[in-house]
């Protein structure tokens, strides 16, 4: 590793720009005409261009190295040519990343100081919650959703309409991101689009816990065989892909400046949009076991609030990351493994190891959780009689 610096960066420089050189006596070029070898197999010394007495450029320690990210050599790679965006690069090789691996957390890389800020946050935003709208006799939660309530009788139009106005404002704000962002900053609009969705999001939940048995019953299955355990299943599932879109807690608290990621690695690979395909697996899971229009009217709104959010989502990724995401998007798909079974996504030999990982095992466990807090949230909801 100590003798590489200049030789990769000399070699990128002049694979990027081939008609420069940094010799400036043209005649004792190191690529005259009889110099046959590719640029991208050049080995060549700072020693070759600078004399010993000067500072190398850049001032690159003598016979060092400078290490690429692995995002930019794949996507040198893809630029010029050597990935065609479907599978590895024709060799049997694996498909370089382009994106950034998701769910990667490295325990030596984390300051106790920032999980304590987020701690510190969380236990914050809780409490405000609690007062300014969870909490009847302080809050506006009760009085909103009475105001949408008294829009129509019909429990299955106010689900729609509290899902409506959630995802106005979730999807209106994070497509206004890159010019608030510039306005107010990162972190400002990160705590701007949190405290707007998220009261609105418990208002919907709430509402949806407490009616969901109200609506006109099409169909009863809880008591038929095995469908208890395919919807606790299907539940589980639908979390695990769920989770990605806070990969990075410290930046969803705004702990770390936000960013916009371009994930590729682990469920990415499987689908390019999870919280789409989570979303609908919840859905249908809990459509089979409730069986009736109240269930109906929440999945249709949801699913569509999601795929409202997936073309949103590719068009907003394609405006930050240009020809990135271009790449992977060839690569991924909507559909669960289809760009796999089509031969776009090839899978690396160690993939499991994408999933052995602090975040993957931490959902399991929260996920497993809720499954047995089910009657705590119940008997919460149904105490604030919204």
């Amino acid at each position: 590793m100590a003798s590489s610096s200049s030789t990769l960066v000399l070699s990128t420089l002049f694979s990027s720009h081939p008609h420069q050189t940094l010799n400036p006596n043209k005649n004792k070029s190191p690529f005259s005409s009889h110099t046959k070898r590719p640029f991208s197999s050049l080995t060549l010394k700072v020693s070759t261009f600078v004399k010993p007495k000067q500072p190398p450029p850049f001032h690159i320690p003598h016979n060092h190295q400078i290490r690429l990210s692995r995002q930019f050599r794949a996507y040198i790679t893809v630029r010029d040519g050597a990935d065609d965006g479907g599978g590895g690069d024709g060799d049997g090789n694996e498909q370089p990343v382009v994106g950034e691996d998701s769910a990667e957390f490295i325990l030596s890389k984390q300051k106790i100081s920032s999980w304590v800020y987020f701690t510190a946050i969380l236990g914050s935003v809780l409490f405000i919650l609690n007062v300014a709208w969870i909490d009847n006799s302080t809050g506006f939660g009760k009085p909103f959703v009475d105001a949408v309530s008294e829009l129509s009788d019909s429990k299955e139009v106010v689900m729609l309409i509290l899902i409506l106005i959630f995802a106005i404002f979730h999807s209106g704000l994070a497509s206004l991101r890159d010019t608030g962002e510039k306005l107010i900053g990162e972190r400002a609009y990160r705590v701007l689009f949190a405290g707007t969705s998220l009261p609105l999001a418990v208002s919907t939940v709430v509402y949806f816990i407490n009616h969901r048995y109200d609506g006109v019953q099409l169909w009863e299955l809880k008591n038929a065989f095995g469908v208890h355990e395919f919807v606790w299943l299907s539940n589980f599932i639908s979390f695990l892909f769920l989770y990605p879109s806070t990969f990075n807690l410290l930046e969803v608290a705004a702990v770390d400046k936000p960013k916009m990621h371009l994930w590729e690695t682990g469920i990415m690979r499987i689908t390019r949009h999870p919280q789409l395909v989570g979303q609908v697996i919840w859905c249908l899971a809990h459509t089979i076991w409730i069986g009736n229009s109240v269930a109906v009217a929440a999945s249709v709104g949801l699913i569509g609030h999601h795929l409202f959010g997936a073309w949103n989502g590719d068009r907003r990724l394609a405006v930050r990351h240009g020809e990135a995401f271009e790449v992977v998007k060839r690569r991924t798909s909507i559909v669960p493994f289809a760009a796999i079974l089509d031969g776009r996504q090839k899978l690396p030999k160690d993939y499991y190891k994408e999933f052995i990982r602090l975040p993957y095992l931490s959902i399991t466990a929260l996920t497993l959780g809720a499954y047995f807090a089910h009657p705590l949230m119940q008997a919460a909801s149904f105490r604030l009689h919204w």
